[in-house]
């Protein structure tokens, strides 16, 4: 057993280096060679022939060092070519530039990947119709901690100018550490030691967007900047060498905002709004970001690197508008609508239109902010201990902190329904939004106040709320490889290793309701209405209907004594939100790589073997008996759980390459995707219930609750891919000049793009359900709120919990092509044009215990496109991208901070760029760029019951421009 162990610890640790050595290979011009200090052994004439056949088969691209967006693609196929697993990859444009607005825009258009929007910008990816629960993401091979409150990394929190390039990695090999169920996505920074000589270029644009600012305020606005430079430069003897950037970040955002509450059916059992929270939204995100690499090689036996990177953003929003309740609320639905036949609801209708009466809008002056950092560092060691051994020892740490302001104030005409109501009429228009027709004037006779009461169940009069969740990630990984080479036989070399990992993540959330003068209902000490001081006339809604409203500031409010918190807990949730989790995830691996021939075809790739030992514990809190939950006075108890497991995740990659040109990738991998970290949430929300107290029945006993699973395991997949890849010859869409590598394929032979067609099959079990339930010993919590006379009356103290536990099982399927073509292979006279098409088909299941009917898995979407048309000749640059994704089930903002999954209506993106660079002369570097993104002012819209007309959210971000320029220096 313990030698299985062993070479499972020496599986894993080489792939993740055998990896990023040949991205990093891949990208950097090949160094020149350097005398050994010791005599080579002579190779036998027999190992030499086969070393020579197996050079005659073997297709390595390199990479060329130059400018613009067609030495990117050329860049990227080389990468994708020469790894050996099934990968996609971006490079960069030049020093400091990724194609794209940012990392996530950029990565959305790869075959297989899609991109969700959050507050207008790509933020999440979905590899494979798998949302980014179950993707991971490295830094230079260092694993990735998030600003969100759970696993997923929201990669706007990375500048895009820190990175030479980014692989996907679609199959896993043992040596990858850290990989995901669906996905690994492996950003590399500059290797200063990998370039020929110094490099160094500035980027800047102006940024502005075509909508007017919405909600005014301190903090933010319709236009914004990017500034960022990157410094690349080698010393003594090319033996040292350093990588300085630095990035400044305003990128703004106008959002027109609605959030229906639902659609109620009406006396006529016709479905209709129930009401609507309605915003426009001024968003503002600004970041500050730097970023530090050295390298040093004294000899051919070390090279040792040191990576610190440093990101600081702060997003601001000012969100002005009203909220209407209607149906769920004394309005009133007049008769004579307009209703249409709703094929979604059987005998029923859908209410197109019509007029509430006798409404009490609450007027909205909210204020959003997220300030968050993230720090990693990261070190590598590599000894060359001869030409077969070599070492690789390192270690990293990875650190994010968040903080969010949520804050709601709330103004009206009266305190709970008493003031002035009015009559609103309302249109559902076809592409979604909600349009009304209010008669009040609301820029008059309003009042701080709780104008529907909803604070009279925890007995204050509740004027406002603030939600303030922290979050704080951190992950420590060390690791050491070492790797044999051969000189002959079917293996190229072998590796083993071992790392470990040590995780740590908390989530706290603050809750304060906001009151005239923090007195209670009960006592009469409560204020239930107070003057607006400061306020003034805005119209952040007019492009729905609604006219002028009073807008204030509500923290000056705040300041002034008019608004007083009072504190709460756990509104609106079932389960105290608090919760911390610890990991530990100790990874030995093995791995073989491949370079051999069978016959004439050349086979190359690798297969090994990966073993996580993981010990998870996760603490939360209760509620003690007869707590109160507003106030001061709450008292919470801790509760913990924890547990172990060990899962064992072969893989193998085999790569055929049939002809020069032609290549056939196959591989088949065991992969897991770790528990989301609030499902495991050891929080429970607890009830007794006194009808049951006699009941031995579990499931109809005394004790129930709400909460997580601090005992789950990850969902595990079995991952199959086959891909085929025809690379064309002869086709060059770049015109190289002297300055150019002459050793590069793409400036000797042409890079021709290249053609490619595959299949992915993702079989899922242990998958988690998040709305299961399963059995809990209660003994603990006793006595709860049981008497002395009770207690010994007490059935069983077993009971449910309602909550996430491993019984779902399904799969992912799917299909996908990609056609990168320059356009010189049709017709020599259309060089410097080009297109590159993709296209992804995906089906899935999934299917939970008693509930036979499967359904769809989260974040996927049946049809993914992208498609992007180029030209560039003589320094000039053009291209548009069209980027298309389906309906799909993703996540969105909830009540109190939380997370809701929710139907996203598909639709396509337009975005469009054009450039020049100056070649020669005394602006010979410079490049003048233009970039205009979202074109087709694409609407953001979530729905539900399988009904586009039911929507959830509805938003219009506008479209967003930049003109800039990029220098160079030569």
């Amino acid at each position: 057993m313990v030698l299985k162990h062993n070479m499972l610890a020496m599986a894993i640790a080489s792939v993740c280096f055998g990896m990023c050595g040949a991205a990093y290979a891949a990208t950097a011009p090949a160094a020149g060679p350097q005398q050994s200090t010791q005599d080579q052994a002579p190779t036998t004439s027999a190992e030499q022939s086969k070393k020579d056949e197996k050079d005659k088969h073997k297709t390595q691209m390199q990479a060329v060092e130059v400018n613009g967006f067609i030495s990117s693609i050329e860049n990227s196929t080389a990468l994708k070519r020469n790894a050996s697993t099934i990968v996609e990859a971006v490079s960069a444009e030049q020093v400091g530039k990724l194609p794209g607005v940012s990392i996530a825009d950029t990565l959305g258009r790869l075959p297989g990947l899609a991109v969700q929007t959050l507050n207008g910008r790509p933020q999440v990816l979905t590899i494979h119709g798998l949302g980014p629960d179950f993707s991971t993401a490295l830094v230079n091979g260092g694993q990735q901690v998030s600003t969100s409150n759970n696993r997923d990394v929201q990669f706007d929190q990375y500048p895009s100018s820190w990175f030479d390039n980014v692989v996907v990695h679609l199959s896993p090999s043992a040596n990858l550490i850290g990989q995901g169920l669906s996905g690994t996505v492996d950003m590399h920074t500059i290797r200063p030691l990998e370039k020929s000589g110094p490099e160094a270029a500035v980027n800047a644009k102006y940024i502005w967007n075509s909508m007017s600012e919405l909600a005014p305020g301190k903090g933010v606005s319709n236009k914004g900047y990017n500034l960022n430079g990157v410094w690349v430069n080698q010393f003594a003897d090319h033996t040292v060498g350093v990588t300085l950037g630095v990035d400044l970040e305003n990128n703004p955002t106008q959002i027109q905002h609605q959030g229906p509450w639902g659609y109620p059916s009406d006396s006529n059992g016709d479905a209709v709004i129930g009401g609507s929270k309605n915003f426009g939204i001024t968003d503002s995100m600004k970041r500050n970001g730097a970023l530090a690499t050295v390298q040093w090689q004294p000899n051919e036996h070390y090279t040792g690197t040191i990576d610190l990177t440093y990101d600081n953003f702060k997003e601001v929003q000012q969100a002005k508008g009203m909220e209407f309740p209607l149906w769920w609320s004394s309005a009133q639905l007049q008769p004579g609508g307009v209703v249409i036949p709703d094929p979604h609801v059987s005998g029923g209708g859908f209410v197109q239109s019509g007029t509430y009466a006798n409404v009490t809008p609450v007027i909205r002056n909210d204020y959003n902010s997220t300030s968050a950092g993230v720090t990693n560092f990261n070190w590598e060691n590599k000894f060359t201990i001869n030409e077969n051994w070599t070492i690789n020892a390192n270690a990293n740490y990875s650190r994010a902190t968040r903080r969010d302001v949520n804050l709601e104030s709330y103004s009206g005409t009266g305190y709970n329904k008493t003031g002035a109501t009015d009559t609103v009429g309302f249109n559902e228009l076809g592409n979604g939004m909600l349009f009304l027709n209010p008669s009040l004037d609301y820029t008059n006779g309003v009042v701080l106040t709780d104008p529907q009461g909803w604070g009279a169940g925890s007995d204050v009069v509740q004027a406002g709320f603030i939600n303030a969740p922290r979050t704080v990630d951190s992950l420590a990984n060390v690791r050491i490889a070492v790797e044999r080479s051969f000189a002959s036989g079917p293996f190229s070399s072998m590796e083993f290793g071992v790392s470990n990992s040590r995780r740590n993540k908390s989530y706290h959330i603050d809750q304060s309701f906001l009151t005239l003068g923090g007195g209670t209902i009960s006592g009469g000490s409560a204020v239930t209405t107070a003057a607006i001081q400061g306020g003034s006339s805005c119209d952040p809604l007019s492009w729905m209907g609604v006219g002028s409203q009073l807008c204030y500031n509500p923290f000056a409010l705040i300041g002034n004594g008019s608004l007083a918190n009072v504190p709460t807990f756990g509104s609106n949730t079932g389960t105290p939100p608090d919760w911390k989790t610890h990991e530990n995830v100790f990874t030995p691996y093995v791995q073989f790589n491949i370079d051999t021939q069978l016959g004439g075809v050349s086979l190359r790739g690798n297969f090994g073997i990966q073993a996580q030992r993981t010990s998870q514990r996760a603490s939360g809190e209760r509620v003690a008996p007869d707590s109160a939950t507003t106030g001061n006075n709450i008292v919470l108890i801790p509760v913990t759980g924890s547990t172990s497991y060990t899962r064992y995740l072969p893989s193998a990659n085999l790569i055929f390459g049939f002809t020069d040109n032609d290549d056939l990738r196959v591989s088949a991998a065991r992969t897991l995707a770790r528990p989301r970290m609030d499902q495991m949430n050891a929080g429970l929300g607890v009830t007794g219930d006194n009808s049951h107290l006699q009941s031995t029945d579990p499931n109809q006993a005394y004790f129930s609750a709400k909460g997580g699973n601090p005992k789950l395991r990850p969902t595990m997949a079995d991952n199959f891919n086959v891909s085929y890849e025809h690379y064309f010859s002869g086709g060059n869409s770049y015109q190289c000049n002297s300055a150019d590598q002459k050793n590069s394929d793409l400036c000797r032979s042409g890079g021709g793009g290249y053609f490619s067609v595959s299949g992915y099959f993702i079989g899922l079990h242990d998958y988690i359900n998040p709305n299961a339930s399963f059995l809990y010993d209660f003994s603990p919590f006793l006595p709860f709120k049981l008497s002395a006379q009770q207690l010994p009356l007490l059935g069983t103290p077993y009971g449910i919990v309602t909550g996430p536990t491993n019984d779902g099982r399904g799969y992912v399927k799917g299909l996908q092509g990609t056609l990168n073509l320059p356009f010189n292979l049709i017709a020599q006279p259309l060089d410097g044009f080009g297109v590159i098409l993709t296209g992804n088909r995906t089906k899935s299941s999934l299917v939970y215990p008693g509930n036979p009917t499967p359904i769809t898995v989260p974040g996927l979407s049946k049809w993914v496109a992208n498609a992007t048309l180029y030209y560039q000749h003589n320094g000039f640059e053009a291209r548009i991208s069209d980027n298309y994704r389906s309906n799909f089930l993703g996540e969105v903002s909830g009540i109190s901070a939380t997370r809701v999954e929710q139907t996203l209506r598909g639709g396509s993106s337009y975005d469009a760029q054009v450039s020049y660079t100056f070649d020669s002369g005394s602006l010979k570097g410079l490049t003048l760029i233009a970039q205009g993104s979202n074109l087709s002012n694409k609407i953001f819209t979530t729905f539900q019951n399988n009904d586009p007309r039911q929507v959830q959210t509805w938003e219009r971000y506008g479209r967003t421009y930049s003109l800039g320029a990029s220098y160079k220096f030569q």
